[in-house]
């Protein structure tokens, strides 16, 4: 008598609606066409589309995270998110610490003691990405994780908006290599910053997906595109070719265990 071995076929998780799908897609499309059109206007054109962008994706990540992860995802992540970088940012307007000397200019819109408010909107469009990638395959070291890609993302963003006037540097030291105008402490700021939000992130929001949950391919777009946009942008665009080179380099290799895990794991 011969014995056969079952293996049960794994449940599959099930999906969001598709209305939920659909509201979530358009969010994701609508956050990348802004960023498509940003090298192709100007002025007033292009000042609106840059806190359109921030305010789409920092939307987009922030209904990705309930739909994923629940109720309590979303209402602890935005305001936490939100809240810190508005504080850090503060702290680092009128200390120079931890990212250097900065000031923001006025064409970002409202602000409140020296900040833009769109300013942490960009903190929340970017922390659930790194989040969500650490903890698929840092294990204990998430933070370290999460902050290293906060850190590689700010190595194109900041490029940009000092170009476009959003804000200035004062460079007394190192600077970031490939860009003269951005000093190293930046750098290293975002990195501290970083690890120390996605820490308590990590620490306060629940881990498991909800069953009829959002896929991360939402997160996996975003963090593609970055990097794509990234590379293409500074060297056709922005004439930045050492930038592209570097940064995508840093990004780049810092995004392939992740996509390395997520593809050849659940498609789920």
């Amino acid at each position: 008598m011969s014995i056969r071995h079952y293996n049960p076929r794994r449940r599959r998780r099930a999906g969001i609606s598709i209305q939920a799908r659909n509201f979530l897609v358009g969010l994701v499309a609508l956050t990348i066409a802004l960023q498509i059109s940003y090298p192709l206007i100007d002025g007033e054109a292009l000042r609106i589309v840059t806190i359109a962008t921030v305010v789409a994706g920092a939307l987009a990540m922030t209904v990705h995270g309930h739909f994923a992860y629940g109720f309590k995802y979303s209402i602890r992540y935005l305001p936490i998110t939100f809240t810190f970088g508005l504080l850090v940012e503060i702290l680092g307007v009128h200390t120079g610490w931890p990212f250097g000397v900065y000031e923001y200019d006025a064409s970002l819109g409202i602000q409140l003691f020296g900040v833009p408010l769109v300013v942490p909107c960009a903190w929340v469009m970017m922390v659930h990405p790194a989040l969500c990638a650490a903890r698929r395959i840092a294990g204990n070291w998430v933070f370290l994780y999460g902050g290293a890609l906060m850190m590689a993302w700010d190595l194109f963003l900041d490029p940009q908006m000092v170009a476009a006037g959003r804000w200035t540097w004062e460079v007394p030291g190192a600077h970031v290599p490939f860009t003269p105008d951005i000093p190293l402490s930046n750098a290293f700021g975002w990195l501290l910053a970083g690890i120390f939000i996605v820490g308590i992130l990590n620490r306060v929001l629940p881990f498991e997906r909800r069953k009829e949950g959002a896929s991360l391919r939402a997160v996996d777009a975003i963090l593609l595109w970055t990097l794509f946009s990234g590379f293409v942008g500074n060297l056709f665009f922005f004439d930045r070719p050492g930038l592209a080179l570097f940064a995508s380099a840093i990004l780049g290799a810092l995004l392939v265990p992740y996509f390395y895990s997520s593809w050849l794991g659940s498609k789920e």
